[in-house]
């Protein structure tokens, strides 16, 4: 596992776009490899679809952080946090491939578990998305479920 000293966040700026499309495009990695588009088609399908990420997450979770996770210095990933007094749900958490298998995600989630103070934090995942692993490791519940996403929820006074 990394040291933990070498992770951080940083908030986003307005010239992270690229990055943060980037990002967003290999989240939606697996989805893509099964339909028959080419790569232009999955750019703009992929484009279209993190503008209404973006828009619906500023909409519904106007207080929410949107961070850079930075590793050793280098944006490695993106983390979208939303606190109220009951809960920490993390709206989105993506570290990039060539990032992940370095306790980046572990280390975030950790910080969230440290930060609660009784609240529970909590992450919807989809079915086929392999972070389903990282949840249960870390200590979390499968909440409920539906046909496409799994909600896990973690609380220290469980």
């Amino acid at each position: 596992m990394t040291d933990s000293n070498n992770i951080s966040l940083r908030p986003i700026a307005d010239d992270d776009r690229e990055f943060l499309l980037r990002t967003y495009a290999s989240s939606r990695e697996i989805e893509l490899s099964m339909v028959p588009w080419d790569d232009e088609q999955k750019h703009v399908f992929v484009a279209h679809q993190f503008d209404a990420q973006t828009s619906y997450y500023r909409e519904k979770y106007p207080d929410a952080t949107h961070d850079i996770i930075l590793f050793n210095g280098t944006a490695a990933g993106r983390i979208y946090v939303d606190r109220t007094e009951s809960e920490i749900a993390i709206l989105d958490l993506n570290v990039l491939p060539e990032f992940r298998r370095n306790g980046i995600a572990t280390s975030v989630v950790g910080d969230l578990k440290a930060e609660s103070s009784g609240r529970s934090v909590r992450v919807y995942v989809e079915t086929f998305n392999p972070s389903q692993k990282l949840f249960a490791e870390l200590g979390f519940a499968v909440d409920s479920q539906t046909e496409t996403h799994i909600l896990f929820r973690w609380s220290d006074t469980a």
